[in-house]
């Protein structure tokens, strides 16, 4: 008889990580020797003993995986938003994943998950939306940095607003379908994985009562942690500032100025489009922002290697490059390419999904360049040929970049800042020189720079030579290498892959039917007793209070004595009218000089009258 097979293992058991649990012998009893056959007829206590052993010496099974609903955003963040699914979907998790019918990346078939199609119809988003923004902001930069500034201001509010929109109307759409909606609930997801950049799965979570675990990086009004974290301002850069985070006055008054600019976005912008959702499918007062914090998990795409110091939550777990991974083998003909560069190696240049907004008279400069350079180059490039293009440079509409950076012949990566990509040159060890185009990028490649690790300039004013010099300087200087490898040093010293780490946290969530425990109550305090302003008005009222009421003594008691000084000479003419003889001996010298006068009289007038007298007589 067959004492083990594949066949008998629990069906809902599942392998940890990426070692499957096999039995590799199956052993037949029947199949053996007679005496091997008497050999296993052992007492029942000898073979549940040894069963015992067996299940605490194999690794711990999962088993019944759990339904997890995934709401990503498209585009790049869908690219490593995809490498968490995968890594749960191996696991033994059911991952059914939203997408729109326009969806530029989420694919409506995949064998690692189960896609929900919602048809969009006239509310699809144009692709070339953030290709002519950067045209705009491009063209904004070259009349000088004020002007570029402002106009990188408009076309950001403009995408928001375009952007929010459409993600609004999805989510109406969405709600508004009943049959859509009691096929989710009936499902009886454990969870919603989401993407906190648009803020539509968040309120889908909220709407269907499940846990939700963020895996972000930018909130819909600015990057993540000034959402869930105390964030101060005098050392914590604002994105879209390019500060680091030593800051002088004029610097701190700067990077002031972003964060108000942020809050008016927040304000005025993002939360007024989701207001009628809200009001019809929520109870009244419910807000936007204390539906986005009361996640239980944030998977901060972030890494202190790279992130600039600052406080935290304990319910912020950190991700940062966990889509990175060892190289695979390159397909034949781009093998043979790179190792034909010999000694010198080869320069990886890549702008992400905006490859083709770059003005033509920046592309024919970039390959001029590259054609003074000893080094082969592999570009990703869409669009019309450059005409000085030479023949080192190899262009290609795709590349499997995170193979193509852990190469041992890549020697530089000319990149637009995508946290993707940094992340993967980190991990690479390979030195960056960047070309910001828009969003975050300008403040990922300051924070590489100021590692020494990158070189920055402007896409919107740059020459040959101004290329071709930064090149050179970023090849043949030993200094960003050594502090790229020293930032992928730090980066892969860590007991656990981000990415474990990350589906470790998903199913800590879901074995406990959240994390509130984690969260803090800040989010419910408004916003004077979060920064004790009501504290500081009493403490200030106080003091205040006891001030005023000892100038209102004071005050009173010299209007007291006023008064009585204006009356005591009143009352002493009434006392002296009223008792006789009352200040005798105040009026004493006054009496004295009286009588004397008075007796002065009295003589003179008895020696006239003596003398008539004498006449008479």
């Amino acid at each position: 008889m067959d004492i083990f097979t594949r066949e008998t293992l629990p069906t809902g058991c599942i392998r940890r990580g990426r070692k499957r649990l096999t039995l590799n012998y199956i052993i037949k009893v029947r199949e053996m020797p007679g005496h091997v056959q008497r050999a296993l007829v052992l007492p029942i206590f000898v073979r549940l003993l040894l069963l015992t052993s067996l299940l605490f010496l194999t690794p711990p099974l999962h088993c019944h995986g759990s339904r997890i609903l995934v709401f990503p955003v498209d585009g790049s963040h869908w690219v490593n938003m995809e490498v968490l699914v995968k890594e749960l979907h191996g696991r033994g998790h059911q991952m059914t994943v939203i997408r729109q019918s326009d969806s530029w990346f989420v694919r409506e078939h995949a064998p690692h998950y189960t896609a929900v199609t919602v048809q969009l119809g006239e509310t699809a988003l144009d692709r070339n939306l953030f290709e002519q923004a950067v045209r705009n902001v491009l063209e904004g930069r070259r009349m000088g940095r004020v002007v570029g500034t402002l106009v990188q201001i408009r076309e950001m509010f403009s995408i928001l607003r375009i952007v929010h929109r459409a993600t609004s109307t999805v989510l109406s759409i969405m709600l508004e379908d009943r049959v859509l909606m009691t096929q989710l609930k009936d499902s009886s997801f454990d969870l919603m994985l989401t993407d906190p950049g648009l803020p539509a799965g968040t309120i889908l979570a909220h709407y269907l009562n499940l846990p939700t675990v963020y895996n972000v990086r930018w909130m819909s009004f600015g990057e993540g942690h000034f959402s869930i974290a105390p964030s101060p301002i005098s050392y914590v850069p604002v994105p879209g500032s390019g500060l680091t985070d030593d800051m002088g006055l004029l610097q701190r008054t700067q990077n002031l100025m972003h964060y108000i600019i942020n809050l008016l976005q927040e304000r005025m912008l993002v939360l007024p489009i989701y207001r009628d959702v809200l009001d019809q499918h929520f109870p009244p007062g419910t807000d936007l922002l204390s539906l986005q914090w009361s996640a239980d998990i944030w998977l901060m795409r972030a890494d202190f290697v790279f992130e600039f110091p600052r406080p935290t939550m304990p319910n912020v777990v950190y991700i940062g490059g966990f889509q990175c991974r060892p190289a695979k083998p390159l397909p034949g003909e781009l093998e043979v390419f790179m190792e034909s560069s010999g000694q010198q190696g080869v320069v990886v240049m890549s702008l992400g999904t905006l490859i083709s907004a770059l003005p033509k008279e920046v592309t024919e400069a970039i390959a001029a360049a590259f054609t003074q350079l000893p080094q082969k180059v592999v570009w990703r490039f869409v669009g019309e040929r450059p005409s000085a293009l030479g023949n080192n440079t190899l262009l290609l509409d795709w590349l499997p970049q995170n193979d193509l950076l852990g190469h041992p012949k890549t020697r530089a990566f000319v990149a637009h800042g995508g946290t993707n990509g940094i992340y993967e040159a980190i991990y690479h060890g390979i030195p960056v020189l960047g070309l910001p185009l828009l969003f975050d990028q300008q403040d990922n490649l300051i924070r590489l720079q100021a590692r020494g690790a990158a070189r920055v300039l402007d896409a919107a004013t740059l020459t040959e030579w101004e290329f071709l010099e930064a090149l050179q300087d970023i090849l043949n200087d030993p200094s960003y290498k050594s502090s790229m490898e020293r930032l992928s040093s730090l980066h892969r010293d860590t007991s656990l892959h981000p990415l474990v780490r990350a589906a470790f946290w998903v199913e800590y969530v879901i074995r406990n039917k959240g994390a509130s425990h984690l969260r803090t109550e800040a989010y419910s305090m408004p916003w004077y007793s979060y920064y004790c302003l009501d504290v500081a008005a009493v403490l200030l009222a106080i003091p205040l209070c006891s001030v005023g009421a000892l100038l209102s003594f004071l005050r009173l008691l010299l209007k007291h004595k006023s008064q009585k000084t204006v009356n005591q000479p009143e009352k002493t003419k009434v006392e002296n009218q009223t008792k006789p003889g009352a200040n005798k001996a105040e009026d004493t010298p006054q009496l004295d000089r009286k009588k004397q006068k008075m007796s002065f009289v009295d003589k003179k007038e008895k020696n006239q009258r003596g003398a008539k007298q004498g006449k008479l007589g």
